[in-house]
């Protein structure tokens, strides 16, 4: 086998993972964001679950896709995503002792933080899995709703697991049109190959 093919087959396996991996992570974020506008946001004890576990997910997904995609030590962006999150999570749980305000805030840092890191993955991954420019745009959009969140958490309005939700529903949506991207991208590979 010659060296082309091995990294031509190496690619090929790491699309398969990341385009299995955004497709998961769809589903994940479109579940939580169903869930925070329907039963969560009449059920406190949810909601406060639902805002810790969103972090917390976020962590796993990020430690879980560093390890399928060369390691921690390769890649540093979601290794400081994934501290980060972990840290977010208990940062959330102490602050809905205080209100969602503080919550609010704390999820503004973190989506300033995480979508930096984001945004310094996909760079990253354009190198070796193609277009990435829909993880782009999602990383710099975090950070700008990151601020949004700082500064609304400042004001007298009122807020609930509902504010947090177009949040999710956009890193949805990114999510999904990554997965589909990369999909199309395989499937006209595939016929390129089939044609030649």
């Amino acid at each position: 086998m010659s060296a082309q093919t091995s990294d031509q087959n190496r690619a090929r396996s790491s699309n398969v993972w990341l385009k299995n991996y955004y497709y998961l992570r769809f589903a994940v974020s479109a579940a939580w964001v169903l869930m925070a506008v329907t039963v969560a946001r009449t059920v406190p004890p949810l909601a406060a679950i639902m805002l810790v576990a969103y972090p917390l997910w976020d962590a796993l997904a990020n430690y879980v896709d560093a390890r399928r995609s060369g390691g921690l030590r390769g890649n540093g962006s979601q290794l400081l995503n994934f501290v980060v999150s972990i840290i977010t999570a208990i940062a959330v749980a102490i602050a809905l002792g205080r209100g969602m305000n503080a919550v609010l805030a704390v999820y503004g840092v973190w989506a300033v933080v995480a979508g930096a890191f984001q945004l310094l993955t996909a760079v990253r991954r354009w190198k070796t899995n193609g277009a990435q420019w829909a993880m782009i745009l999602s990383g710099a959009q975090s950070a700008l709703a990151g601020l949004f969140f700082v500064k609304m958490a400042g004001g007298a309005e009122a807020i609930g697991i509902a504010n947090v939700a177009p949040y999710a529903a956009f890193g949805a949506f990114y999510f999904l049109l990554s997965a589909v991207w990369l999909s199309v991208g395989d499937m006209l590979r595939k016929s390129r190959q089939v044609a030649s």
